[in-house]
């Protein structure tokens, strides 16, 4: 029995059922220890299937208890934001005017938007704050504070190595309070009624497989699942695992091996590389965060079938998009949905703008001089506001028109906050938001947007990747000066010579033979993908084992000792 407890020393399981948190004992998809857990709650599952009620209760313990491990006491503000929303969409539905409806809703949309403003921007706008007015105000979580002083540090999460920032937020804040706020709106437009059971609407929050990372839940989507019986067919077990061993494959075998032996490297310092090993990291960083995103989600969709609940699909092959448009359509499609139905369409959408419209850009330019200090934005603002006088008078339906693309505009650079407060995010927003502008006008007049060959196919995409990893220069340098340092090394010292590009093709040879193999199979045709899957879901259930077992034995040895967080962990 020596080789049982090699592999499942007592340690574990203590470390399991622990009270100590924090990013050494999260149970984590990453983490051995999440799936001794997991079996373990598989194998209680197994026995409360049929009981609706029981299985609610007893997953959203389990998911309570994961949230624990992840974040301590920030389990207090999930809880919290759970009752105070179950009670509004129930206050919501009971009201009898439009007025009364109306207060609620804007008290719920209030209440939730301060968790996250609290949370996730308080202290970074104290600091810019007394950096524009010279003020010497103490950024403190009062959160953290008080609940250290009443019952000790202990109780909260320690930061990862590379997420230092996750000690001051809960984790999954910005996904619980967009599917909060998704539920009430979508009370308050009478497209659901109420969750009667609070633990039907407990366990709609806090399903542990999405809660994190997501995919963004809607109510109307997975709140019925919850009244169905319990279904698992062999082909459904079988597609699960498949899920569940393609994400831990993405994450660990590219996505951790690409940023821990490569990316890390140069963007931590741009200037001290030649130019286009900066291209060439930005690449690897697309398909980086690919690989580390979409690898959490197809889990969560695995997970979650194996427990009876259906998640829809987040990603689908993003890369293979043939322009900006197409790329959001395919990537994140949870979160650009939600901005689509809660954002975009009431302030307008296509058919022009709102007193919302004008609030909101009011706010991002106010926003925009506030965080960057750059008071000559004013003058900026000032000539665009003269040019739109001018072009209601001189061009015929511009006002819809101008309506609709600051519209867009608005959505993206809110899409870009939603990731954090840093004006590298809100570029990387509006840069997007400008392409998605230009697109609606581009495809009007191209007389390539109806052609489908090769060469034309191929340069689609090729430009549609670029643009989208050249963006990403914001998105993955925190600091805010850092993306013009990588820019001026791409123009004025790109440097590729023959000598330096073979000495960093040996350097990194593991990194780019990953990096090959990972697009290749990311632009597979999917019916190929759908091939493999099908001829897996077909093999004797023992094969199957076999085959999950030796992916995963060879995968762990991929495994880095720094074994970087999930990326979204720190939205």
């Amino acid at each position: 029995m020596d080789w049982f407890y090699n592999i499942f020393p007592i340690e574990r399981f203590t470390d399991i059922f622990s009270t100590e948190i924090g990013y050494g004992n999260k149970l984590v998809f990453t983490e051995f220890n999440f799936w001794l857990f997991f079996i373990l709650v598989l194998v209680i599952f197994s026995f409360l299937r049929k009981n609706k009620l029981a299985r609610s209760v007893f997953l959203t313990i389990v998911s309570l208890y994961i949230y624990f491990k992840t974040s301590g006491l920030f389990l207090l503000v999930l809880l919290i934001s759970i009752i105070v929303n179950y009670f509004f969409g129930r206050r919501i539905f009971a009201a009898r005017s439009d007025l009364r409806r109306k207060w609620i809703i804007a008290f719920s949309a209030i209440f939730n938007l301060l968790i996250l403003g609290y949370f996730k921007y308080a202290i970074f706008f104290t600091e810019s704050f007394n950096e524009v007015f010279h003020t010497n105000y103490e950024s403190v979580n009062h959160f953290i504070q008080y609940g250290q002083a009443w019952v000790g540090e202990e109780w909260f999460a320690k930061p990862a190595p590379s997420l230092a920032s996750q000690f001051i937020l809960p984790v999954g804040v910005s996904f619980f309070t967009f599917q909060n706020i998704s539920y009430t709106v979508d009370i308050y437009r009478k497209e659901i009624t109420p969750v009667k059971n609070f633990f039907h609407y407990t366990f709609f929050v806090s399903f542990f497989p999405q809660l994190v990372m997501g995919p963004i839940v809607r109510a109307r989507d997975f709140i019925p699942q919850i009244s169905q019986p319990f279904v698992l067919k062999r082909d459904d077990f079988s597609w699960s695992i498949i899920q569940i061993v393609k994400g831990l494959v993405k994450k660990i075998v590219i996505a951790d091996f690409l940023v821990v032996h490569f990316i890390n490297r140069i963007t931590e310092d741009p200037s001290a590389y030649p130019g286009f090993v900066s291209v060439l990291a930005m690449w690897a960083y697309s398909l980086h965060i690919y690989a580390d995103f979409s690898g959490y989600t197809d889990i969560a969709i695995g997970l979650s079938r194996l427990m009876g609940f259906e998640l829809k699909e987040n990603f689908n092959s993003p890369y293979k998009a043939i322009n900006v448009a197409d790329f959001w359509r395919r990537w994140h499609k949870s979160l650009g949905s939600w901005l689509r139905d809660y954002l975009y369409i009431p302030l307008g959408g296509n058919r022009g703008g709102s007193i919302g419209s004008y609030i909101a850009i009011l706010i991002i330019f106010v926003f925009l001089i506030f965080i960057t200090g750059w008071y000559d934005l004013l003058y900026v603002y000032a000539g665009l506001t003269v040019l739109y006088i001018i072009g209601l008078f001189v061009f015929k339906d511009f006002k819809r028109y101008v309506h609709r693309d600051l519209n867009l505009l608005i959505t993206m650079v809110i899409g870009g906050l939603w990731h954090g407060a840093s004006e590298n995010f809100v570029i990387w927003g509006a840069m997007n938001g400008c392409a998605l502008i230009i697109y609606k006008y581009w495809k009007q007049i191209s007389p390539y947007e109806n052609k489908s060959n090769f060469f034309v196919h191929f340069w689609k995409i090729f430009i549609t990747f670029n643009f989208i990893t050249f963006t990403r220069i914001w998105f993955k340098l925190e600091d805010d000066g850092l993306p013009n340092v990588m820019l001026n090394q791409m123009w004025n010292h790109f440097n590729l010579t023959w000598e330096t590009f073979v000495t960093i093709l040996t350097t990194y040879q593991a990194v780019f033979w990953v990096m090959l193999g990972g697009f290749f199979i990311h632009w597979l045709p999917e019916k190929f993908k759908k091939m493999y899957e099908r001829w897996f879901t077909r093999m004797p259930l023992t094969l199957q084992a076999i085959s999950v077992a030796v992916i995963i034995v060879l995968m762990y040895q991929a495994i880095s000792s720094e074994a970087p967080p999930f990326v979204y962990l720190m939205f």
